[in-house]
């Protein structure tokens, strides 16, 4: 019998559906010789490619992040059911969450061994206020010498990491050699178009050996106003920012394409109704539209708790339906370009040739237009996507965004807003927030760049 019980989240659903489509979208890459031939021009883009790696270093992250399940608690003698524990943890949690210094009382400086407020302790000669020893962090540490024992962590993650760096290195030139079907160190020395994503991957493997030493000791972020990591709350945030990109694109995809492209194709009272409905969208403020369905879902998720087995779930089922939300009501301006390149292709000859030969419209849209269209798509899909991280941000800053319980750069931003106002200023929170977010954000727009130069006919490296 297994000593866990899976739970099943539908953001979880969403992450590894999408590994799949990947996957698919991958082998139709390779059948079909187009778009192999412009995907191969996105590998020949070294900033596009390293960007992709450190992409996908966040995503795998995310997807350690997206396993959840419950442990089983002791059964008690003549129990014949297991009862499962309520606290529902990830294999993210599992792996590196239970290993990092445990829960401190409240804010704590980057490698501190002390708390950064003072709390008054009752001594022989009175109370006093002190800066306390950290309960987790610091096992082993000589507080005479701290920085000593620092970087003796650090040279130890150094060398472990030079070591597992090496070891990946030979590894991957192996699998070259094997591919290739060339000597080893032909393979080591070639020209490979995976470079840059490969020195990315080495990078994040070291700095993960690194890590691996220092943090199950020290606070490398500091902690926040409730004792939690910040470091390990920015990591988890990852999994929130990718939930709700991915499913607010996915969302605006079915509108924003068949709306557009019905606009742009049978033009007439079809283009001036389509048109009126996302003029009418765009004219609503977004942030008070998405804020009132928001608080509609909240009402009715606290009405029905019996739905949801534990607060994870709860917050699950917000976070998944904010993202829906927000495709929605996003699919106006995608929908706008497309009906203006739907008129330009349907005017072609050969959609007039199609017409002749009476082809159905759904036909000639699906087999002819949407082909010719779709590489506006996919570069206004990747843009958005980095668009919608940052929206996510500024919807938690405000109140109406993720639930207080999900990690989320948004929520890390709202409570670094006080913090930054106090004095002495906490300033790692917003630090933390700031560096992963932005890294995520730029990774996305330059492999968008990539993408577009590759996709976009109208450029010449679009160009057969």
């Amino acid at each position: 019998m297994f000593d866990v019980k899976f739970v099943f989240l539908w953001t979880d659903a969403v992450l590894w559906l999408l590994v799949l489509g990947l996957v698919g979208y991958v082998v139709y890459v390779h059948r079909t010789e187009e778009l192999a031939r412009k995907w191969r021009k996105v590998l020949n883009n070294k900033t596009a490619v390293a960007a992709a790696a450190v992409l996908s270093v966040f995503f795998a992250a995310a997807l350690a992040d997206s396993v959840h399940y419950r442990r089983a608690l002791p059964a008690t003698d003549g129990a014949a059911v297991a009862a499962w524990d309520t606290k529902t943890v990830s294999l993210l949690d599992a792996l590196v969450g239970e290993k990092i210094a445990g829960r401190e009382r409240s804010y704590s400086a980057p490698f501190s061994l002390y708390d950064f407020d003072k709390t008054t302790v009752v001594t022989d000669d009175g109370p006093k206020r002190i800066n306390a020893k950290l309960k987790g962090a610091g096992a082993g540490v000589n507080e005479d010498k701290p920085l000593q024992s620092l970087f003796r962590k650090i040279e130890m993650g150094v060398m472990t990491g030079a070591v597992g760096v090496l070891m990946t290195w030979l590894l991957i030139g192996a699998v070259a050699a094997c591919v290739r079907r060339e000597g080893f160190g032909r393979a080591m020395i070639a020209v490979n178009p995976w470079r840059p994503a490969i020195l990315v991957w080495l990078l994040a493997i070291f700095l993960g050996c690194v890590l691996m030493f220092v943090w199950p000791v020290w606070h490398p972020f500091g902690t926040d106003a409730t004792g939690n990591d910040v470091l390990y709350s920015a990591v988890k945030s990852i999994r929130t920012a990718f939930a709700i990109g991915l499913l607010a694109t996915f969302s605006t995809l079915p509108f924003a394409v068949t709306l557009g492209i019905a606009a742009g194709y049978f033009k007439g009272k079809v283009d001036d109704v389509i048109q009126y409905v996302y003029t009418t969208i765009s004219s609503i403020p977004s942030v008070l539209l998405i804020a009132a369905s928001v608080l509609m879902i909240q009402v009715f998720i606290d009405k029905h708790p019996e739905m949801y087995a534990t607060g994870l779930e709860r917050a699950d089922v917000r976070l998944f339906l904010l993202a829906v939300i927000i495709g929605l009501t996003s699919w106006a301006g995608l929908a706008r370009l497309l009906r203006a390149e739907t008129m330009k292709v349907s005017a072609m000859d050969f959609v007039t040739a199609a017409k002749a030969f009476g082809v159905s419209s759904t036909r000639i849209m699906a087999r002819h237009v949407f082909p010719n269209v779709a590489h506006i798509v996919l570069i206004v899909a990747v843009l958005d996507f980095s668009g919608i991280v940052l929206y996510e941000a500024v919807l938690s800053y405000v109140g109406v965004g993720v639930d207080p319980v999900t990690d989320s750069f948004g929520s890390m931003i709202n409570a670094a807003a006080s913090e930054m106002s106090r004095s002495p200023v906490i300033w790692w929170n917003l630090a933390a927030s700031f560096v992963f977010m932005v890294t995520l954000v730029l990774s996305a727009n330059l492999f968008a760049s990539g993408v577009r130069d590759a996709f976009d006919p109208r450029n010449a490296g679009g160009r057969a």
